[in-house]
């Protein structure tokens, strides 16, 4: 049984192909074999094609998208100020929500531990979470966010699906999902079981198509929001130069 199967089919920073053919020799080459998915990936659909066999497959059909509640807004910024951007965001919410949960996501494992020590260099309170760490270690993580030790979590995909955390009031994609069903699956972290919540994702100017699709998608338009944008220019020398240290301790 592989669950999340999409996941653990695809090829990135988190490659699971040794794993699954350790365990693949060892079972019985007569079995049967059950892949579970909330997303149908380009890779699940060529697994489908190549199945030596008419394989059995069922999608449910999803009805909801986003719930009324969350708050879904888009910030358009350079590639070279999103991380500034990021920094102004946190620093914002920090002053005017000091209890409240945020979730920012990225794309890969080295920006999810980069952006961690980065915002740390700045004092806010975050832990990361990715899939190069050792699963006591995500435990522990996810821990200390749950009981609030930690206000701030960077995660990557892992985080998207499969986590009860109820009490998130901010999502923040610091990269534009490039598949719609992902941009799903992160905004529904926060307004969660009635609540509101607020959803913003950082869209540079390649990412204007993935926008479109997302909103497709949602049957949605997202809205602009709106930064001060001279306060993040007083910042953003220091938080590129914090931004080149963290990476040069993380090789």
């Amino acid at each position: 049984v592989l669950d999340e199967a999409d996941r653990l089919l695809e090829q990135g920073c988190a490659d699971f192909s040794a794993d699954l053919e350790l365990i693949l020799e060892s079972v019985p080459e007569r079995r049967q074999t059950l892949l579970f998915s909330a997303t149908l990936s380009a890779t699940l659909s060529q697994l489908r094609g190549l199945a030596a066999n008419r394989p059995f497959f069922w999608q449910a059909e999803a009805q909801v998208r986003t719930v009324a509640e969350l708050d879904q807004r888009y910030l358009l910024v350079p590639e070279a100020l999103k991380d500034a951007h990021l920094v102004h965001l946190v620093q914002t919410f920090q002053d005017q929500h000091e209890d409240w949960a945020i979730i920012i996501f990225t794309r890969t494992c080295k920006d999810c531990q980069v952006l961690n020590m980065m915002l740390r260099r700045f004092n806010f309170p975050s832990v990361a979470l990715h899939s190069m760490m050792k699963q006591r270690q995500r435990f522990a993580a996810l821990a200390k966010f749950k009981s609030s030790i930690f206000r701030i979590l960077i995660a990557t995909d892992v985080a998207a699906r499969g986590l009860d955390i109820p009490a998130v009031q901010v999502v923040i994609n610091h990269n534009t999902p490039g598949l719609p069903k992902i941009y799903i699956h992160r905004v529904g972290r926060t307004a969660r079981a009635g609540r509101k919540g607020i959803a913003i994702t950082l869209v540079t100017q390649y990412d204007i198509h993935l926008v479109h699709s997302i909103e497709e998608e949602i049957k949605l338009k997202l809205q602009e929001f709106s930064v001060e944008e001279q306060q993040v220019l007083d910042i953003l020398t220091q938080v590129n130069v914090t931004r080149r240290e963290c990476e040069i301790v993380s090789v």
